[in-house]
């Protein structure tokens, strides 16, 4: 089966543990030559993304915050960032098999986003099962795969305000929980932490590459481009502190970094 369509099977399945597994297997199977065919297009099918039933999912101002100075708080800070990481996944694979005509490093570049999201999310399964809980324990909110919805038919959106929007938030809220986790004892938590933030960098890197090429191609400024973007689907403005270092990494301008903070 051609290599986007099956990413659009993978991204039906339900079960955290078999999403891993066949996201994983994908890229073993683009990286020895599986069929990728850029031209073709499918009609979305009904429930994307597939996930489980639990976590409930709740506004995001319902999500209590998460201290990690007791166990059960470093838990739900772990788990925040697997759910994080679980609709990484999802939005990889969306980027895979929804958008048509790009050339085929971009279809690479989103498999390999998908395979090390999944890598992710195993880490932070792993270390949350250490805790006594599994991904669906407590609950979450689903803000990052609303912003795939809304940009869902404009690749152009997409590539501006997920990966280098949203998911670059990331880089900045990363070195603090670090700093945290450190001081409440678990140093296994900061080095899947460390982990995250190392390949996130190359992630948003990817968002900035082809939201420049995709503006290149339809003579569009990338900067004030962003700016009605970001205006027509309510995309948060950056907070400080910024991650400048990692930000920089990621391939942001300064120029790009006052026109997400500009009011």
């Amino acid at each position: 089966m051609e290599i986007r369509h099956q990413a659009l099977n993978v991204l039906q399945i339900e079960d955290p543990a078999q999403k891993v597994v066949q996201t994983q297997r994908l890229w073993q199977l683009h990286a020895t030559g599986a069929s990728l065919d850029p031209e073709m297009q499918w009609d979305e099918p009904m429930g994307l993304p597939g996930r489980p039933q639990h976590p409930l999912l709740v506004p995001p101002a319902q999500v209590s915050r998460r201290s990690p100075f007791s166990p059960e708080g470093r838990a739900a800070l772990l788990h925040a960032v697997a759910h994080i990481e679980f609709n990484a996944i999802n939005l990889a694979l969306d980027a895979v098999w929804r958008f048509a005509g790009m050339p085929a490093a971009y279809y690479t570049d989103w498999l390999r986003v998908a395979f090390e999201e999944a890598h992710h999310f195993e880490l932070l399964a792993d270390h949350l099962a250490s805790y006594g809980h599994q991904y669906g324990d407590f609950v979450a909110h689903d803000g990052l795969w609303t912003m795939v919805m809304k940009t869902a038919h404009d690749i152009t959106a997409r590539m501006a305000l997920v990966p280098r929007t949203l998911e670059a938030r990331g880089l900045d809220a990363t070195p603090p929980m670090q700093a945290r986790l450190a001081r409440a004892g678990d140093q296994r938590a900061v080095d899947i932490l460390e982990v995250i933030l190392r390949d996130e960098i190359g992630h948003v890197a990817i968002g900035n590459h082809w939201y420049r090429w995709l503006c290149e191609q339809q003579g569009l400024d990338p900067v004030s481009h962003y700016r009605r973007l970001a205006r027509e689907h309510g995309a948060p403005r950056l907070r400080a502190p910024l991650n400048l270092a990692a930000r920089k990494k990621a391939g942001f301008s300064t120029e790009d970094l006052a026109s997400m903070t500009e009011e």
